[in-house]
């Protein structure tokens, strides 16, 4: 599908958003958002937290993304990032499951708690490296960290204002497939269209 009549920022905004949106569903941080919800019921300094530490996060992340595309031909770069796109989305199809160390802030204040929780929970997490991934194929920089922090609140604001009563209704297993078909389709495009 040609894109190219958008202004650079909406692709990448819109691609971003929906791309962590979908891998985030089922993911252990939004796991971690449940538990965050359950244990404080203060959704407002949850939703905060996930904020702050997604946008710093991901800033991080989309800046080693855009370094990692100067550093390779762009025809190396077509194939790993193929390649990477098509190892999320397998890795997208495995469940996640919360660990202790990834909850082990939750003694803290609510907002202090999201914020500390959710920069370490998305540390090589895949929607991280997603967005790592989606730095190196699209512009302007601040485009992708906006779309994926969207996509990060989208995924997980529902979970903190709602709590365990929302988790049990969502169709994780045919949103980790979606999600996978997503990534795969990334991986599909990079492969034929190429970086850039």
């Amino acid at each position: 599908m040609d894109l190219s009549f958008l202004p650079a920022w909406v692709v990448a905004s819109a691609v971003s958003t929906g791309t962590v949106a979908l891998a985030e569903i089922g993911d252990k941080t939004q796991l971690l958002a449940l538990l965050l919800a359950a244990r404080f019921r203060k959704p407002l300094p949850i939703i905060a937290g996930i904020l702050l530490a997604t946008l710093l996060n991901h800033a991080l992340a989309a800046w080693f993304g855009t370094l990692v595309a100067h550093w390779l031909k762009p025809e190396v770069l077509r194939w790993v990032v193929a390649a990477s796109f098509f190892a999320v989305a397998l890795w997208t199809l495995k469940p996640d499951r919360l660990d202790e160390k990834d909850a082990q802030f939750s003694a803290r204040g609510a907002f202090i708690a999201t914020t500390i929780a959710f920069f370490f929970a998305e540390i090589g997490d895949k929607t991280q490296i997603a967005t790592v991934l989606l730095a190196t194929r699209y512009e302007p920089l601040w485009a992708v960290i906006f779309g994926t922090t969207v996509g990060m609140l989208l995924a997980n604001v529902p979970v903190a204002l709602l709590g365990s009563r929302f988790a049990d209704r969502l169709p994780l297993k045919t949103a980790r497939y979606l999600a996978a078909a997503v990534f795969a389709a990334l991986a599909l495009w990079a492969a034929v269209r190429g970086i850039g």
